[in-house]
């Protein structure tokens, strides 16, 4: 038997994060909660796992990503039904960061020429609805949300000012996963706030009917998405 063979495969490293992801999975289960039953407060649930505050968060966040639970602002954290079909945390945490790149990637691809033609082809009603999303994103982060469904808008709008049919319709078949990078990307600390700042960036471009500086902000701004902890941890 040769060297290589006499030994099982590698073990892959467990990350805190996926630990405690997998052990509130297991007391929700333990505990028979079923969609729209809150988890207790971050700081109790954080201090009963014996992790910080930050290790919890990004817990929550990746268990929000695969479809388990839903974090909502004035509401706490809620299971969703996707719970019951979610039985492999971990795998299911690093099936979500290995296409993380790609999503990304193609984001980049589509966006940036999204906003491009947006610049070019805008009209005063495409403004007023990339405002509105911007508005909308702002009061929420200024309520202590994350911003997400202000996010959503905002690209949104910015797509529909692209007047592309079939841009739109490929942003809308990438629609589920680019969610998962809004969602990671937003519950990183302090995202919510330079997410809102880069989207003011991409706006003012569109005002100004600069396709060339539409589309860098957008790139700018999809870069910032990709700089995550879930990522960054697996370089």
């Amino acid at each position: 038997m040769s060297e290589s063979s006499s030994f099982p495969q590698r073990l892959l490293r467990t990350r805190l994060y996926e630990q405690v992801a997998g052990q509130i999975s297991a007391w929700i289960d333990d505990n028979g909660l079923t969609a729209g039953d809150r988890l207790p407060p971050e700081r109790e649930l954080a201090q009963r796992l014996g992790v910080s505050r930050a290790t919890l968060s990004q817990a929550l966040v990746a268990l929000e990503v695969i479809g388990v639970v839903e974090v909502r602002h004035g509401d706490g954290t809620v299971v969703t039904a996707g719970h019951r079909t979610t039985r492999r945390i971990v795998d299911a945490i690093r099936s979500h960061a290995d296409r993380l790149p790609e999503i990304i990637e193609t984001r980049d691809a589509l966006e940036t020429k999204i906003a491009a033609l947006a610049a070019v082809r805008r009209t005063d009603d495409d403004l007023a609805r990339i405002d509105d999303a911007l508005d909308a994103m702002a009061a929420d982060i200024e309520a202590g949300g994350r911003g997400v469904e202000g996010d959503e808008r905002f690209h949104g709008a910015v797509t529909a000012a692209s007047h592309s049919l079939l841009l739109a319709r490929l942003m809308d078949e990438i629609g589920d996963l680019v969610e998962e990078t809004r969602l990671e990307s937003l519950g990183q600390p302090g995202r919510p706030q330079d997410s809102l700042a880069g989207h003011r960036a991409i706006a003012e471009a569109i005002r100004a009917q600069d396709a060339a500086g539409a589309a860098e902000a957008m790139h700018a701004h999809v870069a910032l998405v990709s700089d995550v902890a879930l990522l960054r941890e697996q370089q």
